[in-house]
C-alpha cells in the first residue's frame, strides 16, 4: 500500500507531512457554512448532502474506532461498519464519513434515531434498521498526514486505499453543478448538496471551502424547554429550542409537528430528567404551559424561514443530534 503514496506528484508529495495519531484528526472534523451561492466554476464538486450523523473512522495499531463529533466511542453502535472497515487491506488510515438510514432512497434521521444509542446485537437486529457508511474523506493514510493535499487528490487515494461494499460506500460526487444540479436534487426528495473546493486541503473548522446547499431551510438547535401535551396527545405538545448568541441562549419558538407517538414518549423520558426550575433563555418566553430543561439536548429542525424577530416559520421536528454539542449551536447564516 505505501506505493499509494510514493506514486504522488512532486508537488503534492512536498505536502505530507507525519500525520499526529488518528484519534486526534478526527476530533476536529471540517464543517461546511451555509450558503445561497448557486454559481460554481470547475474547480468545485459536489456531493449529495445526508441526513445522517458524522462518523469520522480511525484504523491505527490493530484496531478499528468509530469517533463521534464529540469523542464518543461508537464502535459498539456500529459493529457492521467497524468489521467492513477491519477488512481492508490497508490497515492504517483516518476517514471522515457519516452514518445514515434510508426510507425509500432517501436519507432518514428519524430512522436513524431507531439504531442510535443500541450496543448489543440482538437489540440492533431486532431494530429492523440497516445503516450506510458513506465516507468521503482521507485524513491520514499509513502514518502520513494527508489533509494538505488538495481534495481532488485525498479522494483519488481514498478510492484506491478501500474498497466499497456494504454497509461501505464511498460517497460519489459530481465534477459539475449549480442551480441545475441543486434543483435536481431537491426533486428527488434530497436534503441538498455540499459544494467543496476541489483544490482545497481539509481544515480542522468550519470553512467556506465546503458550503451547503440546502433544499429547504434547517439546522440544529438546542432544546430547552417544552409544553404539556393537551386532548389525545401524549409526551408533549412542543418542543422550545433556541441557538446561543455568545453565552445567551435565545430562544426560537415551538415546534409542535414533525413526532409519532413513540418519538413523543422517548422524548419526554429524556426530558425529564433535565427538568429545572426556571427558564434557560435569555430574556422573557411568554408561554404558560412551558417546562423548562437543561439544554442538553440537540433536536435537528426543518423551518421555512426566520422570522424578523428571530422565531421559526413552520417548524418541523427531524430527529435528536447526539453529535453536536449544544454550546456549539449557533444560528447559521447564509455565507
Amino acid at each position: 500500500m505505501s506505493g499509494l503514496l510514493d506514486a504522488l506528484p512532486d508537488g503534492p508529495r512536498r505536502l505530507l507531512r507525519p500525520a499526529p495519531p488518528g484519534a486526534e484528526l478526527a476530533a476536529s472534523p471540517m464543517l461546511a457554512t451555509l450558503s445561497d451561492r448557486r454559481d460554481f466554476g470547475t474547480d468545485w464538486l459536489f456531493e449529495r448532502k445526508l441526513d445522517g450523523v458524522r462518523l469520522p473512522a480511525v484504523r491505527e495499531g490493530g484496531r478499528v474506532r468509530l469517533l463521534s463529533r464529540t469523542g464518543q466511542r461508537l464502535d459498539d453502535s456500529y459493529p457492521g461498519i467497524v468489521e467492513a472497515l477491519a477488512a481492508q487491506e490497508c490497515a492504517d488510515f483516518t476517514v471522515d464519513g457519516e452514518v445514515v438510514a434510508f426510507t425509500e432512497g432517501r436519507t432518514d434521521l428519524a430512522r436513524l434515531q431507531r439504531r442510535m444509542g443500541l450496543t448489543r446485537r440482538r437489540d440492533i437486529e431486532a431494530s429492523g434498521v440497516a445503516v450506510t457508511y458513506y465516507v468521503f474523506d482521507l485524513l491520514r493514510l499509513e502514518g502520513t498526514d494527508t489533509r494538505a493535499l488538495p481534495l481532488r487528490v485525498r479522494k483519488s487515494l481514498l478510492r484506491r486505499a478501500l474498497a466499497s461494499g456494504a454497509p461501505l460506500r464511498l460517497t460519489p460526487h459530481r465534477n459539475a453543478g449549480g442551480a441545475e444540479l441543486l434543483a435536481d436534487a431537491c426533486g428527488r426528495g434530497w436534503e441538498g448538496l455540499i459544494a467543496k473546493r476541489a483544490d482545497g486541503p481539509y481544515r480542522t473548522r468550519r470553512s467556506t471551502d465546503w458550503l451547503k446547499l440546502k433544499c429547504e431551510q434547517g439546522q440544529e438547535l438546542v432544546i430547552g424547554g417544552f409544553t404539556e401535551p393537551a386532548g389525545s396527545r401524549v409526551g408533549l405538545g412542543a418542543l422550545m429550542p433556541g441557538h446561543y448568541e455568545g453565552d445567551r441562549l435565545r430562544y426560537a419558538g415551538k415546534v409542535g409537528t414533525g413526532f409519532d407517538r413513540r418519538t413523543l414518549l422517548a422524548l419526554r423520558g429524556r426530558l425529564d430528567g433535565l427538568l429545572r426550575d426556571s427558564s434557560p433563555f435569555t430574556g422573557v418566553v411568554r408561554e404558560g404551559r412551558a417546562r423548562w430543561v437543561e439544554p442538553r439536548l440537540v433536536a435537528q429542525i426543518a423551518f421555512t424561514e426566520w422570522t424578523r424577530d428571530g422565531m421559526l416559520r413552520h417548524p418541523r421536528f427531524l430527529g435528536l443530534r447526539e453529535d453536536k454539542q449544544p454550546r456549539d449551536v449557533v444560528r447559521e447564516r447564509p455565507a
